[in-house]
């Protein structure tokens, strides 16, 4: 079985774009965040920082790029509204980013019931348009990776893309999703395994 031909090139609009080591900067913008003098300029840092790493994060999850925007905005918005409730004891990136994953959930299970399509089901229609898709990169072996991300089970594709995509660490992947450990690692290696067998059958 031969290994997935993970691309550097894939990686190029994903936080890697964001400083490896941003706690500081994290937990100064949660004190700003929670001090009504500086609360509006905070926030306004928070979109700059987090808008592009959210976005691919979402689009990723609903693959339509005027979702995508849609969800992001929905997500600012509920972060904004809701930032009395953010005490700073969680990371910002947490909060911010189980915001935009919940987003996302909400607007694929609205997308599921209007077409009757299972999230469970393999997602052939999802992976046909990502093929047509002109607004991601159009190399071949970057397609393919999409094209089999795709077909995973919603929960599989959610875990591997966090992993892959964005680097998470399993700890902090588990205080978003509210999921063990050792299930989010159980559930990369069965993704893993699957898009290895896509690239598999394609010879």
């Amino acid at each position: 079985m031969r290994t997935i031909p993970f691309a550097g090139t894939l990686r190029h609009h994903t936080s890697s774009n964001m400083p490896k080591d941003r706690t500081k900067e994290e937990e100064t913008l949660s004190a700003l965040l929670r001090d009504p003098a500086t609360v509006r300029e905070a926030f306004g840092d928070v979109i700059r920082l987090y808008s592009e790493p959210l976005y691919w994060t979402i689009r990723r999850m609903v693959g339509d790029h005027e979702d995508a925007n849609d969800i992001l905005q929905n997500t600012f918005m509920k972060a904004w509204s809701s930032l009395e409730n953010f005490r700073g004891e969680a990371k910002l990136s947490t909060w911010l980013y189980k915001i935009a994953i919940n987003e996302s959930l909400s607007h694929l299970e609205r997308e599921k019931r209007r077409t009757g399509i299972s999230l469970d089901e393999p997602e052939a229609a999802a992976a046909a348009n990502i093929a047509a898709d002109s607004d991601m990169d159009g190399e071949r072996l970057a397609t393919l990776l999409r094209q089999a991300i795709a077909t995973l089970p919603e929960k599989q594709r959610l875990v591997f893309n966090m992993k892959y995509f964005d680097d998470m660490k399993y700890e902090e992947m588990s205080e978003i999703l509210g999921t063990s450990v050792g299930a989010l690692k159980a559930s990369y290696h069965l993704a893993t395994k699957k898009i290895e067998q896509f690239f598999d059958n394609i010879d």
